[in-house]
C-alpha cells in the first residue's frame, strides 16, 4: 500500500524560546510527524516573503517534506510566537496578529492534494482570521474522502463557541487535551466527567472518534463501538512542544491502518512520550517508531 497522504492545514510559525527559536505550528508539526512515522505528511500553510519564511521552507525541505503547497505572502511577515517554558517543560504562547498564516491562500498544488488526501488535520488558531477560516473550509470541502481531524489546540482567546461547534460539524475526529475539555465543556454545556463529555460531543456531531490526552495521566479514546482508557508512558520531560501533534499524527496513521482502539492509543502514547523527551516540536523520529 502507498503511504497515507495526510495534510497539516493551518499555521506555520517560529517558536521563539528564551534561548533559541524553532520551527513549529501545530498543523506543520502534524505533517512532520506523519512523515517521520512512515506516512506522507504535507503542510498547507503560508509564510512571508522574508528571511524567516525562506528559512522555514528550506528547513522543511531538508526534513523531506513537500513544501509546494505552502503559499508565500508578499505583504505579511512569517508567523512567530513567543513560547516560554515553565514547570515540567509545559509551554505557554503569545501570538502576534496579522502574520502570513492569517492570510492563508490555497495554490493549485494544495487543491490537487486535497482531492488525494487520506487525512486532513486542522485546529482553531488559524481560524482566528476570516480569510484563513474560509480557506480551511474550502480545502475540507475539496477533500471528500479524507479523514478529517480537528486537533482543537485552543490558544489565548482565539476561539469562540461558534467556531468550535462549526469545526466539529465538519470532521470525523476530535482530539482535545484535559485543560481544553474543561473549557469546552463549559462553553458547549457538556455533561460532567471526561467520558460522558466525549460521548456527548461524539453523538452531537456524529464523530468516529473523540480523543482526550491527559499528559502523564494517559489518554482516553471514545468511539461509537468502544472505549480505550490507558495510563501514560513514563518519560523524563524535556518540553511538551509538539507532543500533542505527534500523538495526533500517530493516532491518525494507526486508525487508518485499522488498528483497535487500544492499539491506536498505545502507539500514539508511545510516540508522544518520545517527543516529550526531546527538545522542540520536530525531533528526529527513530525508525523503530514507524508504523
Amino acid at each position: 500500500m502507498e503511504p497515507v497522504l495526510a495534510i497539516g492545514l493551518g499555521e506555520i510559525l517560529w517558536d521563539v524560546l528564551p534561548d533559541k527559536r524553532m520551527l513549529g505550528g501545530a498543523p506543520t508539526n502534524f505533517a512532520y510527524h506523519v512523515n517521520g512515522l512512515g506516512g506522507t505528511g504535507v503542510p498547507v500553510s503560508c509564510v512571508g516573503d522574508d528571511d524567516l519564511g525562506r528559512e522555514a521552507l528550506s528547513l522543511l525541505s531538508s526534513y523531506g517534506l513537500n513544501i509546494d503547497a505552502i503559499a508565500i505572502d508578499p505583504v505579511h511577515p512569517t508567523g512567530t510566537v513567543d513560547a516560554g517554558t515553565y514547570d515540567q517543560g509545559v509551554a505557554t504562547y503569545v501570538f502576534p496578529d496579522d502574520v502570513a498564516w492569517d492570510f492563508l491562500s490555497l495554490n493549485d498544488t494544495a487543491m490537487a492534494l486535497a482531492a488525494k488526501a487520506g487525512a486532513v488535520c486542522f485546529g482553531t488558531l488559524a481560524q482566528r482570521s476570516e480569510i484563513s477560516r474560509r480557506a480551511i473550509r474550502q480545502f475540507l470541502a475539496a477533500a471528500p474522502d479524507a479523514l478529517k481531524v480537528y486537533d482543537i489546540n485552543l490558544r489565548q482567546n482565539f476561539f469562540t463557541p461558534e467556531i468550535i461547534g462549526q469545526s466539529l460539524d465538519l470532521v470525523d475526529v476530535l482530539k482535545i487535551n484535559d485543560d481544553e475539555l474543561a473549557l469546552v465543556s463549559r462553553m458547549l454545556s457538556l455533561p460532567a466527567g471526561e467520558r460522558d463529555a466525549l460521548e456527548a460531543i461524539m453523538l452531537r456531531h456524529s464523530l468516529r472518534l473523540a480523543v482526550l490526552t491527559r499528559g502523564d495521566k494517559g489518554s482516553l479514546i471514545v468511539s461509537p463501538d468502544g472505549v480505550s482508557d490507558l495510563s501514560g508512558e513514563p518519560t523524563e520531560v524535556v518540553d511538551t512542544i509538539g507532543a500533542g501533534d505527534s500523538f495526533t499524527a500517530a493516532m491518525v496513521l494507526a486508525y487508518l491502518d485499522g488498528q483497535s482502539l487500544d492499539e491506536i492509543n498505545r502507539y500514539a502514547t508511545k510516540v508522544a512520550a518520545y517527543v516529550c523527551g526531546c527538545s522542540g516540536a520536530m525531533p528526529e523520529i527513530p525508525d523503530s517508531y514507524k508504523l
